[in-house]
Parts: C-alpha cells; structure tokens; sequence
C-alpha cells in the first residue's frame, strides 16, 4: 500500500482533494454543484482529443474545461444558468462522441476517466497537477472576499462594487481547473461528490467561512485517502469509496446542523 509503486498515487490524490475541498466550500454556498458535475462531462471529449493528437490528456481537459465555461457564461446570458449549463453539456458530450468514434484504442482511459483510475500515475504528471492545482488555490485565496460577499448576496457585492457576473467568470475558470485535475484520479461521475460532501458537511460544522474550508480540506483528505485504502484492500473502483464517503460525510454535517440548530432554540427559548 505504501510500496514505491504506489507513491505517486498518494501525492497526487492528496493534491487533488485538497484543492477539491478547499474549492468545493465556494461550490456550496454559491449553489453550482451542477456545474460542479457538468464541467468533469464535457471535459472527457478533450483527453479523446488530446489522445488522437498524442498530447498529455490533462491539457485536453483543461481545454474542454474552458469551452465549458466559454460556452456556460455565454448561454447564460441569454437565459437560465442550469439551462445553459445543460445545453453546454450535451455540445460536449457530442464532440466526445464523435471523438470516441474515431478510435479503437481508448475503452480503457474512458473507463477511468469517468470512474477514477488512481494506480498507475507516472512521474510526469505529477508537476502538470500540482502546478495547476496551486493556481487554482491561490486564486481562490486571492479571490475570497469578493467571491463569498457575492455568494452570500449578489445585491451586496453589486453596491460594494464586486460584479456578479466577472465573479462567476472568476469562479468558473477555477472550477474548471480543480475538476480538470480531479477528473482522471475520481472519475467524472464523481469530481461533484468529492467537491460538495466534504464542503456540505463542513458548512454543518461552522458557520464561519474559514474554519469552513479548512474543515472541508480536512474531510476531502481523509475521503481520499481512506477510498485509496479500501479500493487496495477490495479491488473495488476508488470512486466508489470516495462518493459513498462523500454521502455520509454530507449525513454526518446536516445531523451535526441540525443538532446545533435545535441546541440553539432550545438556548434562546430558555
């Protein structure tokens, strides 16, 4: 479990779901848990397009990522979010199908793409997640008041000069970084419950915004790590550890809020 072989699948998970924790507090209170699963879909057609070009696959998903966003931010103004989020999706499932269509030699990269393959990580993708993994969060950091005053109220950050829609810009691009890494280590069925478990089951611990995240990180790292341990153990996909972790993660913070709520009318009633 902890051999040579495995080493590159500690270190880039562990990248991984501290990113996605650390992120997934923003994809919680600002609702986009459904871009949140949308964004990892239309990304795989870019690693069958960067596989048929011969390039690393991760550039192929930060790619697609970013004409998911492009093409969610410019629906979106024309009408609803999850419309255009939807619409997004499907023109990007298209292109992977047309994609997949034109080779013989991919079932295996589309079965981990979509349910997490972390064994067999080579050395030369560890700088390319851990680069990117570290723009994501310092823009996050860089970003986080004007991202949480407009995720809590769109009409405060708009008197405080914060604009909505240059935030979910913002927002999105990060997003679409931190699911590009995620993707090819939990699967794209699964960069949602990785970002929003851990998060949803901080937010039930803490109302306060840091220790939040940090809580998030915490839970998103031992989600992963504990998936690694098992799917060893079992032979089982690690995604299926890592949503099923992610669930109860969720069921542990709502019974944890709701105890701290029922605490607190019984304290203001006394």
């Amino acid at each position: 479990m902890f051999s040579s072989f495995m080493a590159n699948t500690w270190i880039v998970a562990t990248i991984v779901a501290a990113t996605a924790g650390f992120i997934g507090f923003f994809v919680v209170i600002r609702g986009s848990a459904f871009a949140a699963h949308a964004l990892p879909l239309g990304a795989f057609p870019g690693a069958a397009a960067a596989t048929l070009l011969g390039i690393n696959t991760l550039y192929g998903l930060i790619l697609f990522s970013g004409l998911g966003v492009v093409g969610i931010i410019q629906l979106g103004r024309r009408g609803q979010h999850e419309v255009a989020t939807a619409l997004t999706l499907v023109a990007l499932l298209g292109l992977g199908t047309l994609f997949l269509s034109w080779t013989r030699e991919y079932s295996q990269e589309v079965y981990s793409l979509f349910f997490g393959q972390v064994l067999g990580i080579s050395n030369r993708e560890i700088a390319p997640v851990a680069v990117i993994s570290a723009i994501a969060i310092v823009a996050t950091a860089l970003l986080f008041r004007p991202l949480l005053v407009s995720s809590l109220s769109a009409e405060l950050g708009e008197a405080r000069g914060v604009s909505s829609r240059r935030m979910e810009f913002c927002f999105l691009v990060i997003l679409a970084l931190a699911t590009a890494i995620a993707l090819p280590v939990v699967g794209a069925l699964l960069v949602f419950s990785l970002m929003v478990g851990p998060a949803s089951a901080a937010r039930g611990l803490t109302d306060r915004p840091l220790s939040a995240m940090l809580i998030s990180v915490g839970i998103a790292l031992a989600t992963v790590w504990t998936a690694i341990i098992l799917s060893y153990v079992s032979n089982w996909p690690v995604g299926f550890f890592v949503g099923g972790l992610g669930a109860i993660a969720y069921a542990v913070g709502r019974a944890c809020f709701r105890a701290r709520t029922v605490r607190l009318l019984r304290t203001a009633k006394a």
